[in-house]
């Protein structure tokens, strides 16, 4: 039974390293270049709109990592993101949720938010929820620059839709969560350091 168990362990871990290494590989480097060159010119101090980032369950937390890491970990020489989740004010979104519907929590927010030339980071492994894709069609109506960070098909919804698409080619919800945080982690990386190069 011992030896049963370590070889579902291993093959659970090679198997899960497999498909994160599939998920970087498929990132189209171009595109990445443009949404981290974009988060960059978003969060210097004479450019002073918001970053707003958007998602449901893990992507959730996703969103809320971002605007955590990036207030904290990017407000360095010059550098001051304004990164806001729309995923944290839970009071909100079950008013909007109970009152209106699910669908419009982040369109209706970025509504009574959002203006152009502020960015919205939408993220949804399967690209297509319906109130990730809405809230990219009230980013676009609104001027708004839109990043989506998607697995799965890249002719998801929110790919199509978005400005810039950062797909990764994993068709498993857990294995894309986590490339999807790694990327998140990689812009942060790319932004301090090509202020360092700026300043």
């Amino acid at each position: 039974m011992k030896e049963q168990a370590l070889s579902i362990e291993t093959d659970i871990i090679f198997d899960h390293l497999g498909l994160i290494n599939i998920g970087f590989a498929s990132i189209d480097h171009d595109e990445f270049k443009k949404a981290a060159e974009l988060i960059w010119l978003t969060s210097i101090s004479n450019y002073r709109n918001n970053i707003y980032t958007i998602g449901n369950g893990a992507s959730a937390s996703i969103a809320q990592h971002w605007a955590c890491d990036y207030t904290k970990g990017c407000k360095q020489g010059g550098l001051r993101p304004r990164v806001i989740s729309l995923a944290a004010n839970i009071p909100l979104m079950t008013a909007i949720s109970n009152d209106i519907s699910y669908d419009d929590v982040y369109s209706f927010q970025l509504e009574a938010l959002g203006q152009e030339g502020d960015v919205l980071v939408a993220i949804s492994s399967s690209g297509n929820s319906p109130n990730v894709v809405k809230a990219i069609e009230t980013a676009k109506s609104l001027k708004m620059k839109t990043i989506a960070l998607t697995g799965f098909s890249p002719n998801n919804k929110c790919a199509q839709l978005a400005d810039i698409s950062l797909h990764v080619d994993i068709q498993e919800y857990e294995a894309a969560e986590d490339v999807h945080q790694a990327i998140m982690h990689m812009i942060a990386k790319y932004i301090r350091n090509r202020n360092k190069v700026t300043i």
